[in-house]
């Protein structure tokens, strides 16, 4: 099972395009609402939670995706997902990142040697980071970071390669003509 957790302020790009990428690659994957059913984005657009934080099972969770713009905020003042989150990095599941939410995972102290990439100018916030330079997504170990909104569709087709293989990644890809 793979979450993808929507805090209010989320950036939509980077929470609904990873997403579509995987359900078309057949991946079980999840909206976890933090601050209720309805969760508001960045620009006013509203996704229905298909569970709450307070609901996840993290025996099931194989990865754990955190969009960036201000959802991070609510992610991070969420105990439950906090604890989702260092869940996963204590059992070796996948924790994937995109723009401004590297800086959480940095906030956690859970970059420490990480080769990472966020939003450029918050490179700051990735303490314990090596930083990947000026690229679009980076994958160390169970880590896979995307750099901004306009990496999104690399950003989930990498999830996708990390779950399913290259194989469908390449499906995927070719079918959204990318």
């Amino acid at each position: 099972m793979v979450y993808v957790l929507l805090g209010t302020g989320f950036e939509e790009i980077e929470a609904v395009a990873p997403v579509n990428l995987m359900r078309r690659a057949e991946i079980d994957v999840r909206f976890v609402g933090i601050d209720g059913d309805l969760i508001a984005g960045r620009s006013g657009i509203g996704v229905r939670a298909d569970v709450r934080i307070e609901e996840i099972r993290l025996d099931e969770m194989e990865m754990i995706v955190l969009p960036g713009g201000g959802g991070v905020d609510s992610i991070g003042a969420s105990a439950p997902a906090v604890t989702a989150i260092k869940y996963a990095y204590e059992h070796q599941k996948y924790i994937a990142a995109i723009c401004a939410a590297p800086t959480l995972l940095g906030k956690l102290e859970l970059l420490n040697g990480v080769t990472a990439v966020c939003y450029p100018g918050m490179e700051g916030g990735m303490t314990g980071a090596r930083w990947a330079g000026n690229v679009k997504t980076v994958q160390d170990g169970r880590f896979i970071f995307g750099q901004a909104p306009g990496a999104a569709i690399d950003f989930g087709l990498k999830l996708v390669e990390v779950l399913k293989g290259k194989a469908a990644a390449k499906k995927v890809s070719d079918a959204i003509c990318h």
